[in-house]
């Protein structure tokens, strides 16, 4: 596999055999988001990537975050489009392994940056986007992007996100109506992070789907 990852198998068959893939946040590794998997539905299959550059000990980001004295904190971009890459090719090699009909991608901040620009510059490799406490970087999209994209989206953010402010977020529902994309948008009384409430609700969105 072109990525390092663990996985949780599904407990009970499904016909389409629908797999979960989730992808961190920037300096965290493949076991933060994957503390989720135990109260997820059984008939996914859970795949946690990680992301390839490291940092430091277990600590690993898909692209990386400079700073400088002219531009103050800026992303690699060219960083961030090899990983959209790389993640599309780990998708493929999943989606061969597993048989599956159905994938869901859930992204959490840098994660859910990187999940919103593959389903454009792939669209319709994947299925359904969750993107957690990130937003839609116009810096990442290709030229033109496909109006036959199927794909929905769960976008949710926390009212108080001190590292990627909220009003970044906001602007994802209108950016995806125009489009004619179909997506929920929702906040949380919640810093950077995922509060109970949200991981409820997008635990709901899932099974809607299933």
């Amino acid at each position: 596999m072109s990525l390092h990852y663990i996985v949780r198998e599904p407990k009970i068959a499904a016909k389409k055999k629908p797999l979960l893939i989730l992808l961190h946040g920037y300096g965290s590794n493949e076991q933060d988001l994957f503390s989720f998997a135990k109260e997820l539905p059984e008939e996914l299959t859970i795949v946690s990537a990680q992301a390839p550059l490291p940092m430091s000990f277990s600590a690993y980001a898909w692209y990386s975050i400079n700073f400088d004295d002219i531009n103050g904190k800026f992303s690699d971009l060219k960083e961030a489009k090899e990983s959209i890459d790389k993640i599309a090719i780990f998708i493929d090699e999943i989606k061969l392994k597993y048989q599956t009909e159905q994938i869901f991608l859930l992204g959490f901040s840098q994660g859910a940056i990187l999940s919103y620009s593959l389903s454009f510059y792939y669209p319709n490799k994947i299925n359904h986007v969750i993107a957690l406490s990130g937003y839609i970087n116009k810096e990442l999209l290709p030229a033109e992007i496909s109006k036959e994209i199927n794909t929905d989206y769960y976008c949710s953010h926390g009212s108080v996100d001190q590292v990627l402010p909220v009003e970044w977020a906001r602007n994802s529902k209108p950016f995806l109506d125009n489009l004619g994309f179909k997506n929920e948008y929702s906040e949380y009384n919640a810093g950077h992070g995922v509060a109970p409430q949200n991981f409820f609700s997008f635990k709901k969105w899932i099974e809607e789907r299933l």
